[in-house]
């Protein structure tokens, strides 16, 4: 029987790292620049196993699949979508739940939604609540691939 050739890892391109995030960023113009930057301090700090990497253009967030993107073309702010993936997933009749006491999600299908910050000083206030979220997102992740 012949070798399986091993499989290339997921997100294992120069893209996929903090290192890229950190050029991106650098160079990035943009006049809520501390909000993102606070996102991104608030996600990665939200779970141990997420990672950042640069996708679609944007700082963006992953455990085995990307779950986060930050949305730089808001017209106010900036906002999170929140996304399964790019794989399709069999999803309870209902799509995801997420419990959401703030309120900060925007559904805008059954599996992806939107938050939304004005500032940093916006992300400061709600960072507890957006890694409860986020939390609560990495496990919606698992919905389908039991």
């Amino acid at each position: 029987m012949p070798a399986k050739t091993p499989a290339k890892p997921v997100h294992a391109t120069p893209a996929d790292t903090s290192e890229a995030v950190d050029a991106f960023m650098a160079g990035l113009v943009h006049p809520h620049k501390a909000a993102i930057e606070a996102v991104r301090s608030a996600i990665l700090g939200a779970d141990g196993s997420i990672r950042e990497g640069v996708k679609w253009n944007a700082p963006s967030f992953r455990t085995a699949e990307y779950f986060a993107t930050v949305n730089l073309r808001a017209k106010e702010g900036i906002q999170v979508v929140m996304h399964l993936g790019a794989k399709a997933r069999d999803l309870p009749a209902g799509g995801v739940t997420i419990e959401d006491p703030a309120g900060m999600l925007k559904w805008l299908a059954k599996d992806r939604a939107l938050i939304g910050f004005a500032d940093a000083a916006d992300v400061a206030r709600r960072s507890e609540a957006l890694q409860r979220i986020v939390s609560a997102w990495i496990a919606s992740l698992q919905i389908g691939d039991r």
